[in-house]
């Protein structure tokens, strides 16, 4: 299982057809919701596919719990 949370930004194998191949988790569960950083475009998908698809973390999110 990959090491991800909400609000990290990831890269997925293949581009959006925008160009931009950022995407901002803004969905974390049994499904995985995606936004394009590009063109704001969002896409849901199961956490499988979603492990699939992804290549890899570019930024992680400084989410602070305490």
């Amino acid at each position: 299982m990959a090491d991800y949370k909400l609000n990290d930004i990831v890269m997925m194998k293949k581009p959006h057809p925008c160009g931009t191949n950022r995407w901002q988790i803004i969905r974390v569960g049994a499904d995985i919701k995606i936004q394009c950083t590009g063109c704001g475009h969002i896409v849901m998908m199961t956490r499988h596919n979603f492990d699939k698809r992804m290549k890899k973390v570019l930024e992680r999110a400084d989410n602070e719990e305490d």
